[in-house]
C-alpha cells in the first residue's frame, strides 16, 4: 500500500475544445494539481500554451482547493517567472538544463510566492541538480524528451526516482517527488513505490475511452494499490 499519492492531470492531453470541461472533471474527480506543460518549440520539441491560458483556468482550481503545477519546457525560464505567478500557478518547475542560473531561478520562483520546482530530463547526470536541492520544493523526473510522450515509464527512470528519494530524504527535505512521462495504471504502483508522490498522467486521463472522473480514479487506484471494485 503507496497511501497519499496525488494525481496531476496533464491539460496538454485534454480536448481544447473543451478544456474547461475536462479540467472540470479532474478537479471533480478529486485531483489534487492540474498540470500545464508549457513548451516554447526550443527547448521541447512544440509549442502549448503560455501564461493567459494558466490565468484563465487557475480560479476555478482554486476553488476546487486544488493546485495549479506549471512545468516551464521554456529556455531561460527565468524571464517568465513572474508572469506564470501572476497568472496563478502555485508551483513553477523549471529545468536544470535550461536555466542560466538554476539556484537564483529557485529562489526567485519562492520570492514571487510561488514553490518552486526543479525538472531533469532522462539523460541528464543526477549531480547536476544536487546542488539545488535545497531550494526545491519539488523535484520533477521526466521519463521524455520535452514536449515528446513516453510510451512508459520506464526502469531507468524508477532508479532516478529512487535516487532523488534517497538524496531529498538524507537532507529531510520536505520537498515532492513527481514523475511525469507514460505513467499509466500498469506503472503508477511502481513509480510510486520508488519514491513518487505525485504522477503526471496525460493519456492515462484524457485518452482512454473511459469517463475522465474514472480514469483518475483507476490511476490512483492502481499507484496506491487499491483493488478494483470488479476483482
Amino acid at each position: 500500500m503507496v497511501p497519499g499519492v496525488k494525481i496531476s492531470p496533464s491539460i496538454l492531453y485534454a480536448d481544447f475544445l473543451h478544456l474547461e470541461d475536462q479540467v472540470a472533471q479532474v478537479l471533480s474527480a478529486g485531483c489534487e494539481y492540474v498540470h500545464m506543460d508549457i513548451l516554447d518549440g526550443k527547448f521541447a520539441a512544440d509549442i502549448s500554451f503560455g501564461p493567459r491560458i494558466v490565468a484563465a483556468l487557475a480560479p476555478m482550481i482554486h476553488r476546487a482547493g486544488a493546485g495549479v503545477d506549471v512545468h516551464l519546457m521554456i529556455e531561460e525560464p527565468e524571464r517568465y517567472v513572474p508572469r506564470f505567478v501572476i497568472a496563478g500557478a502555485d508551483i513553477v518547475t523549471i529545468h536544470v538544463e535550461a536555466s542560466k542560473d538554476v539556484q537564483g531561478t529557485l529562489k526567485a520562483i519562492r520570492i514571487h510566492g510561488a514553490r518552486a520546482g526543479l525538472a531533469v530530463r532522462m539523460k541528464t547526470p543526477l549531480l547536476s541538480i544536487q546542488a539545488a536541492l535545497p531550494l526545491t520544493d519539488l523535484v520533477l523526473v521526466l521519463a521524455a524528451d520535452p514536449g515528446e510522450g513516453a510510451q512508459a515509464f520506464p526502469d531507468s527512470c524508477l532508479a532516478r526516482v529512487r535516487r532523488i528519494r534517497e538524496l531529498l530524504d538524507g537532507m529531510n527535505s520536505m520537498a515532492e517527488l513527481e514523475a511525469e512521462g507514460g505513467i499509466t495504471a500498469g506503472n503508477a504502483l511502481a513509480a510510486a513505490e520508488a519514491g513518487a508522490g505525485v504522477l503526471v498522467a496525460g493519456d492515462s486521463v484524457f485518452k482512454t475511452g473511459t469517463p475522465i472522473a474514472e480514469a483518475v480514479h483507476i490511476l490512483r487506484d492502481a499507484a496506491e494499490k487499491i483493488p478494483s471494485k470488479a476483482s
